[in-house]
């Protein structure tokens, strides 16, 4: 079983930085994001401080937020990459799983991703998280380049907001809706 030691703090910036962020959305009405918290079970503890230094987690975690956006239900997973090379392994079938059903749901499921030695953030769609994910599977690359992403769902930086993720959802939702006209035109509509 999987444990937790003194790295747990890992990513904490970036979820720090999106938990400020999902305050501001709240504060102003715009939407309800809460952070998951995956159940730990202590193993050892220092007396003193009375820290948990060692733990094991209870069951896999599914992703990391989970809330609504204007009644648009939405989930994401949010992961910090060091270099160009976004390795899929950071990424788990029962998550995908999860996204899936989510959106079968009508619900709208990304990936946070925070490139640190860019400084930027991108919005990865679930359809193109699921092409990739559909190449590995199939004996492709088990990583993608930074390069392969789509320039429109960079995150601009904004005034006051950190991590401007609802802009992604935005365009994400412009997308699909312009697919869907698209496919009832073609449906003869």
């Amino acid at each position: 079983m999987a444990t937790w030691n003194s790295r747990g703090l890992r990513g904490s910036t970036l979820e720090d930085m999106i938990n400020r962020t999902n305050d501001q959305y709240r504060d102003q009405g715009l939407a309800l994001i809460q952070k998951i918290p995956t159940p730990i079970t202590p193993v050892r503890m220092d007396k003193e401080t009375r820290r948990i230094t060692l733990a094991y987690f209870d069951q896999k975690s599914t992703i990391d937020y989970i809330g609504a956006v204007q009644g648009i239900p939405v989930c994401f997973d949010a992961k910090e990459c060091k270099t160009d090379t976004f390795p899929l392994a950071n990424i788990h079938p029962h998550q995908i799983r999860f996204m899936s059903d989510f959106e079968k749901q009508q619900g709208i499921s990304f990936l946070l991703i925070f490139y640190s030695s860019r400084d930027e953030y991108y919005y990865l769609r679930y359809e193109e998280l699921l092409r990739f994910w559909n190449r590995m599977e199939a004996g492709g690359l088990k990583r993608f380049h930074f390069d392969e992403l789509t320039p429109a769902f960079f995150l601009r930086k904004r005034a006051g907001i950190l991590v401007p993720y609802l802009d992604g959802i935005s365009r994400d939702l412009a997308l699909r809706d312009a697919d869907a006209a698209e496919g009832a035109d073609f449906d003869g509509e």
